[in-house]
């Protein structure tokens, strides 16, 4: 995000070297197993609650890195909203609905369309038929699976789910109008103001919060770490790590293992039935983010 590492991403190759390509598939299987470890923690604490624990346990590894940046506080302030308890109390309450972490897996993919439908309404992006294609595409993926019987059951929650991406997109569009900002100095601002903003909503919305605190046992505990150690730390701050080598564009299109990786643990760890449907569905949708995310790759790298 700021200025020196997206030089220097220009100016690397565009193939990752074995070594990165085995971190970064070894962050999209942290971020498979980061939603079976959601799923655990909004088991044992209310689902806001266990997010604000999340944030604030991660604001206090990385109050060092905050900074005051005159001028661009209001629009990090907005990006810093939405794209931390905006999006991840929304993201928490989906998985506490839906009983099935593999379709929460595959919804959680719509961020890819809906922040390309964005910025051609907020930004004026044009795009053309290829990623219009793969736009309906993913969109059509979540209806097959939305009319599989068991995702009447909870709708709201993939509904929650779908409202996390948009937010959590809608974010990004602030996060691309600053400037010379680094990717640990934006992460802390979110950590700072989501901790206190999820912990108010819990008061205002949850009950039930000491009681879950207390009785909440080792696995309870252990999936809030894995949250905030594995997800927050280590895996988001190697995502920026390579970041700062490769363009973006180039390591987008291997970010589709994560669902992979979050189907496949929600079905062997947490028993999830899949459905034809929903893997008829589930197909659709994650070809129509690769033609998205492949279209915008061409993009950056020909200008066409």
């Amino acid at each position: 995000m700021s200025e020196p590492a997206a030089n220097s991403a220009a100016a690397q190759p565009v193939w990752l070297g074995g070594r990165d390509l085995a971190f970064l598939i070894g962050i999209n299987l942290i971020w498979g197993l980061n939603l079976i470890a959601s799923k655990i923690g909004v088991g044992q604490f209310p689902p806001i609650l266990f997010t604000a624990l999340r944030f604030g346990s991660v604001a206090l590894v990385l109050i060092p890195f905050l900074r005051i940046h005159p001028g661009q506080m209001r629009t990090l302030a907005c990006a810093a909203l939405l794209t931390g308890p905006a999006a991840f109390a929304l993201l928490f309450l989906g998985v506490y609905l839906v009983k099935d972490a593999s379709m929460v897996a595959i919804a959680s993919q719509l961020g890819v369309p809906i922040s390309t439908l964005l910025s051609v309404w907020l930004l004026g992006e044009t795009i053309r038929w290829r990623r219009r294609l793969g736009i309906v595409l993913a969109f059509g993926g979540i209806a097959i699976i939305g009319f599989d019987p068991r995702a009447f059951d909870y709708w709201e929650g993939l509904m929650l789910v779908v409202a996390s991406c948009f937010f959590g997109s809608l974010g990004l569009i602030f996060v691309k109008r600053m400037k010379n900002i680094k990717a640990l100095e934006l992460q802390a601002w979110i950590a700072i103001v989501g901790g206190p903003v999820l912990l108010l909503l819990s008061l205002i919305l949850e009950d039930n919060q000491w009681n879950a605190v207390v009785n909440a046992d080792l696995s309870g505990w252990s999936a809030l770490a894995f949250t905030t150690v594995m997800s927050s730390l280590i895996a988001h701050t190697g995502w920026y790590y390579l970041v700062s080598r490769y363009p973006v564009t180039s390591l987008s299109p291997l970010t589709l293992l994560s669902p992979l990786f979050g189907v496949f643990f929600g079905v062997t760890l947490l028993h999830d039935q899949l459905t034809a449907r929903m893997l008829i569905g589930g197909a659709v949708t994650l070809a129509g983010v690769l033609i998205v995310l492949l279209r915008e790759h061409r993009i950056a790298d020909t200008g066409t």
